[in-house]
């Protein structure tokens, strides 16, 4: 051995590119289940909004 790495003389070994993508893999799953809740938030919050209103305009919430 004359202390140069083996990695160094194989021309074949994975590129910088290469090793960062399992990473990035990792993280579409975890993005796309936040923009789920996120949506499912903002329905929710949505229909709540609408419901309210529909409620006050239909005179639920006047005193009698």
């Amino acid at each position: 051995m004359t202390g140069v790495d083996r990695d160094d003389e194989e021309p074949g070994g994975p590129s910088d590119q290469e090793a960062a993508a399992p990473g990035t893999a990792r993280r579409r799953p975890a993005l796309l289940i936040l923009a789920v809740l996120s949506a499912a938030l903002v329905v929710c919050c949505c229909s709540a909004v609408v419901g309210l209103l529909i409620a006050w305009s239909a005179g639920l919430f006047h005193q009698p």
